[in-house]
């Protein structure tokens, strides 16, 4: 099928190329550009009647096969593809309604970007784009494959202090050069080929930028862009340094008023040079802040474990709520449950007539410590056990429950776990007010609070009696080269007695008599069996009197019973009164 002349120059003039081909490929016409495009092409050897393929390699084919289809025989059909330079699209050739053969047309693509820029749609596109890129908070830099700058934004520009116009079309290795940043991250992209993050410092606004660049490949796997976000991380630097000098504040804050807290410690004679017991009190201050239950102290006796149940009850939320204490071993077992829980009027004979509030009454929010624990009767054992589970309790002779409101803290110089273990003390006790245990290291074990302990107290005694005794290196040598087994609770006595009795000034000769005592031998016509038990027996109460308060710790110190204490002081008359 040939094109009438009178139709050629309208073809000739169109700005696409154009070739005809019959139903066996073979072509039937070429405009002029499609003439111009094959000589540029080498491809000279055109003419009518040419078999399709000698020219278009890569169209013909995809024509041939597209005829032999029903869409195509119907005038329906259209392929569009592209080569290496054109975009070719293939309609069928219609004639009265018969395919006659089919039409190729060839464009360059830039012609079809021409277009499209034209389009509302497209121009909306880009409207929309430029808009988000610029609406950023971020910098955002978008380099080709080559690292050279193709745009930046809005931000990256304030971020930066430039305009955009300044940096594209430059390599950003060029900018680097210039010393506009210190390091490029397009660069390392380009390098690794793969996403980079870099810290940026940036010398012409003095900011800091958290960088990331991201590759964009194309269909060959080749980088053909460079996408980097910057973002400014200096209000977050200045943030992070304000946060550090806060913190370096408040540890300063915090160690002044550790320090306040020593003080009150001393004033509370409990001293805390020693490691040991600065980890203790550390402690003990969390769990009193969190009013924590189950708190359980143990320590030789005269370790100080009152004094501790004290601090942690100032320390606590309950410290304007009374703080009760009571010594599990002072009372009789028949007397202890209404001393605890109270009792109601005429509950047992000799009742008060009015009943009597007990100890976790009166401690109402407060505390309540027991000291001593590992004495309990075992009888009012399961009833403390059910009163701290349930959190309330009834009074002795008493019908209505009462609410118990008070923390409880307990203390011991038992070995509990063996008393379990030997049934003298209830397990699922132990393991209720063992919830948090604080051990008070013995005296011996924390010598660095001797000398510290004894000024204190000397401190003290001297203003209560009126006196100025002091003592020099030598009676720290002294108490540190002794046991004290009584603890601090014996070194307290006997620096009480030293202030009050000796004579002298300085108290190093009393110390050294009252704890190191001579050993005199007698001569053989002299020695009696009898009189060296006597005096050993006599020494030993003397010791034991210094340390303990009561007959009762005075047994168990001494690991015998209470009556055979009383009977030895009755006998070298003795009084701890």
């Amino acid at each position: 099928m040939s094109i009438p002349a009178r139709y050629q120059h309208i073809l000739d003039s169109v700005s696409y190329a154009v070739v005809t081909m019959d139903l066996n490929c073979r072509v039937t016409y070429l405009n002029e550009r499609a003439k111009v495009f094959l000589k540029g092409r080498g491809r000279d050897h055109y003419r009518v009647g040419i078999e399709a393929e000698a020219i278009l390699p890569l169209a013909a084919p995809q024509a041939r096969k597209a005829m032999q289809t029903e869409e195509f025989q119907r005038g329906d059909g259209r392929i569009v593809d592209r080569g290496d330079e054109l975009f070719f699209e293939i309609t069928p050739l219609m004639a009265d309604g018969v395919m006659a053969g089919a039409v190729v047309s060839l464009q360059r693509p830039e012609r079809f970007e021409e277009l499209a820029t034209k389009l509302d749609s497209h121009r909306r596109l880009v409207k929309q784009l430029q808009t988000i890129f610029d609406a950023s908070s971020d910098g955002i830099w978008v380099c080709d494959g080559d690292g050279t700058v193709i745009s930046i934004n809005r931000a990256s520009e304030q971020i930066n202090g430039i305009r955009a116009e300044s940096v594209i079309g430059r390599n950003v290795d060029t900018i680097v050069h210039s010393g506009m940043v210190d390091r490029s991250v397009t660069l390392e992209v380009l390098r690794c080929k793969e996403q980079v993050s870099i810290m940026q410092h940036i010398k012409r606004t003095d900011k800091e930028l958290l960088v990331t660049g991201t590759p964009a490949f194309d269909e060959k796997g080749a980088i053909n862009l460079v996408v980097v976000n910057e973002r400014d991380v200096t209000d977050l630097n200045r943030l992070k340094s304000n946060l550090e000098n806060m913190t370096r504040a408040k540890e300063k804050a915090q160690d002044e008023l550790t320090g306040f807290m020593m003080l009150e410690l001393e004033q509370a004679g409990i001293v805390a040079e020693s490691k040991a017991m600065r980890k203790l009190l550390t402690t003990a201050v969390k769990l009193a802040q969190l009013d924590a239950s189950g708190i359980l102290l143990l320590g030789e006796s005269g370790t100080g474990k009152s004094l501790a149940a004290k601090f942690i009850h100032k320390n606590s939320p309950r410290r304007d709520k009374p703080f009760l204490s009571i010594n599990c071993a002072a009372l009789p077992e028949s007397l202890f449950e209404a001393e605890l829980f109270g009792h109601e009027k005429g509950a047992f004979t000799g009742a008060a007539e009015r009943g009597k509030i007990g100890l976790i009454g009166l401690a109402g929010e407060g505390t309540l410590f027991l000291d001593e624990v590992g004495e309990l009767p075992l009888a009012v054992q399961a009833k403390l056990l059910k009163c701290l589970d349930e959190k309330e309790y009834l009074p002795v002779g008493g019908r209505t429950y009462k609410k118990m409101q008070c923390s409880i803290i307990a203390a011991t110089n038992r070995d509990l776990e063996l008393m379990v273990q030997k049934r003298r003390f209830r397990e699922d006790l132990f393991y209720r007010l063992n919830t948090f245990a604080l051990s008070i290291p013995p005296l011996r074990e924390r010598v660095e609070d001797i000398f510290e302990l004894a000024s204190h107290y000397i401190k003290v005694y001297n203003e209560k009696y009126g006196q100025s005794k002091r003592i020099t290196t030598r009676t720290l040598d002294i108490f540190q080269a002794y046991a004290f087994p009584g603890n601090v609770r014996e070194l307290v006595n006997i620096i009480k007695k030293g202030v009050a009795l000796h004579d002298g000034e300085v108290l190093d000769d009393f110390f050294e008599d009252a704890l190191h005592p001579p050993h005199k031998v007698s001569s053989t016509h002299e020695l009696s069996l009898n009189q060296e038990l006597d005096r050993t027996e006599r020494m030993v109460l003397q010791r034991a009197m210094t340390a303990c308060s009561t007959t009762r710790q005075m047994a168990r110190l001494l690991g015998t019973s209470q009556p055979t204490i009383v009977r030895k002081l009755k006998k070298h008359g003795f009084s701890l009164q």
